[in-house]
């Protein structure tokens, strides 16, 4: 029997007393390497044994693109912090690495009951300005939990509540909006998978 496991980096993204009981709930804490080690760590030595069948991503992020207090589902992902231009890679693109490609895309889930697919720009920053911005939405954790589920052929989903405009007021705008999020993917999301 497989599970589903629902990862978010902070506590006060999805507080755990109001966590659904029917998924493994894991905080990964901030940044792409706090969420691969999380997550890596749930899938037995080496990836000898992976329980789950559905890993799911919730958390806020930033976006210059889609209005604030919007959920949307995270169908693309990219590493907007990896930047090796100088040796004539694209920005985003981990050299001399041939699989994954350049931009991970979803794969096998259907899912999708927000109906508002974003490519994610993924990095290792609190995006504030216009040259940390890559893609639709801006995060800290979405690519690498893609990249992991991809090379291990998990299914994945990633949500994220625009809490920002990824700007100079963004510190301020994800305090304020921080907590508006957890009912609407409760709602729109959780309420909507079954099994």
């Amino acid at each position: 029997m497989k599970y589903r496991i629902l990862l978010v980096a902070l506590e006060a993204e999805l507080p755990y007393k109001q966590a659904p009981n029917d998924y493994k709930v894991v905080y990964t804490g901030v940044g792409k390497v706090n969420a691969t080690y999380a997550l890596t760590s749930h899938f037995g030595k080496y990836g000898s044994h992976i329980p789950y069948d559905l890993v799911i991503n919730y958390g806020t992020a930033g976006s210059r693109k889609i209005k604030k207090k919007t959920l949307v589902d995270c169908t693309k992902f990219i590493q907007r912090d990896m930047d090796v231009t100088g040796l004539g890679f694209m920005k985003g693109e981990t050299p001399f690495e041939q699989d994954p490609p350049f931009v991970i895309q979803q794969q096998n889930v259907e899912f999708n009951p927000i109906g508002r697919n974003a490519t994610c720009g993924t990095g290792d920053n609190f995006a504030e300005d216009k040259s940390q911005y890559y893609g639709e939405v801006v995060d800290m954790e979405a690519y690498a939990l893609a990249k992991v589920c991809y090379l291990y052929d998990v299914p994945f989903i990633s949500f994220k509540y625009i809490t920002d405009g990824a700007d100079e007021q963004a510190h301020e705008d994800w305090e304020a909006n921080l907590a508006d999020g957890i009912e609407v993917f409760k709602e729109k999301v959780l309420s909507e998978i079954k099994g």
